[in-house]
């Protein structure tokens, strides 16, 4: 699925630049060798780096 159509950023990518360290959408947009344009997508990626927050939370626990 795509979480930027602008460039072309797929939900894999993402989530493979979370794993890579990247704790906001400008980090996301780095590693992904993009930059945002209609900032649309921003808001998912926050939820799928709030997600990942959560998840290392609870496996903290």
């Amino acid at each position: 699925m795509y979480v930027c159509n602008c460039n072309g950023i797929r939900e894999r990518e993402v989530r493979a630049a979370i794993a890579s360290g990247a704790e906001r959408p400008a980090q996301i947009f780095k590693a992904c060798d993009a930059a945002p344009q209609c900032a649309r997508c921003v808001c998912d990626m926050r939820r799928m780096l709030d997600e990942e927050r959560e998840a290392l939370r609870y496996a903290a626990e």
